[in-house]
């Protein structure tokens, strides 16, 4: 059964085969995420607030304020969903759930070159984000931990773009600067949208919003 085209994208078949992994996997994470935050098991409201979390962040995903030509896109805060995931209950769930992101994002615009491709570019990249849960005390460790989920992103996403993508790189680009290509290319949309996102954060009543959401969802 041929999955994949020739021109890097998805058969039918492909598309029917990635749907439903992805479904499997969303469950799978979400449940697999109760058992390893805190070495508790979480509640039902937990499970649902991931679940709530990863079908923001897809969506948001959609909602794209400028898209870039080689991918990527500066998107209506869809990252900052899934950070909040690795926030509220730690980094075990919060790699679990980007983990499933990273896979409905693969399932929405296809991309494969090779199966680490795949890994770096989407797998690896979205999982990332759940590092946020690294900072989760403290004065801004919202902000703080959605910049170390963005810069994890960031890592990967230009690790692929070393390996796989510098054949891309336009003829505009200086020479001199061809080393850092993959990393001014990712952190250009990628920093756009931290800055956006943290902007949206400084605003009180936002803040306050998140936390009383957090609050409910920790519980």
């Amino acid at each position: 059964m041929n999955l994949i085209t020739s021109e890097g994208g998805l058969t039918g078949a492909g598309y029917a085969v990635f749907i439903i992994a992805g479904i499997i996997a969303l469950l799978l994470a979400v449940f697999i995420a109760g058992k390893v935050s805190s070495g508790k098991k979480m509640s039902a409201r937990q499970l649902v607030f991931c679940a709530m979390s990863l079908a923001l962040a897809f969506v948001t995903s959609y909602i794209r304020l400028i898209k870039m030509p080689w991918g990527g896109a500066i998107t209506l805060f869809s990252m900052l969903f899934i950070t909040l995931v690795g926030y509220w209950y730690g980094v075990g769930a919060g790699l679990l759930v980007g983990l499933a992101y990273g896979i409905l994002q693969f399932i929405q615009e296809p991309y494969f070159l090779t199966f680490w491709q795949v890994c770096f570019d989407y797998l690896f990249a979205f999982a990332a984000l759940g590092l946020s849960g690294l900072c989760r005390k403290g004065k801004h460790s919202l902000q703080i931990g959605y910049l170390i989920g963005v810069f994890g992103r960031l890592v990967f996403a230009s690790i692929a773009g070393y390996v796989y993508w510098m054949s891309y790189m336009p003829e505009s680009f200086p020479k001199s600067l061809a080393a850092i290509y993959p990393v001014v290319y990712n952190g250009a949309y990628l920093g756009a949208e931290a800055i956006l996102t943290l902007i949206v954060l400084a605003v009180p009543a936002v803040r306050q919003a998140i936390n009383r959401v957090g609050q409910y969802a920790t519980r």
